[in-house]
């Protein structure tokens, strides 16, 4: 039987969708989606609560910040930079790049684990996540 709680940042897409998958096969599960002005949030709540379904998630809990938005500098939340269709360059940061977000998401899993007594946090980050 299960007993630990996890808390899972959940975007909706593959990363997090993995993620997840691979942390219920020893917690249970309390999914965190966070809204930080992303172009595509409409698609990823929908993920979001779609994996939930899936999985079974004791809980889940949305939080919107706005400051990432407002400070801009990615094409993920500034709809006068462009998407690239692919990461033509590798040496560079990414248009793609929001940053230091994975460090505001990680900061609301802690406060939300603290609170309903999660041990664990699971995040689905890439190495793109982390450049500059």
């Amino acid at each position: 039987m299960k007993t630990e709680l996890a808390v899972v940042l959940v975007s909706g897409g593959m990363d997090s969708c993995v993620t997840a998958a691979m942390a219920e096969q020893t917690c249970r599960l309390a999914f965190l989606h966070v809204n930080y002005g992303q172009r595509t949030e409409g698609r990823e709540l929908r993920a979001f609560n779609e994996l939930a379904d899936h999985f079974h998630a004791e809980k889940r809990l949305v939080v919107n910040i706005e400051h990432l938005k407002v400070i801009g500098g990615s094409s993920l939340t500034d709809i006068g930079i462009p998407v690239p269709e692919s990461a033509a360059d590798q040496s560079a940061i990414p248009s793609t790049y929001v940053p230091f977000r994975n460090a505001h998401l990680l900061a609301i899993a802690v406060s939300w684990a603290e609170v309903i007594g999660a041990e664990k946090i699971f995040i689905g980050a890439v190495e793109e996540d982390s450049s500059g």
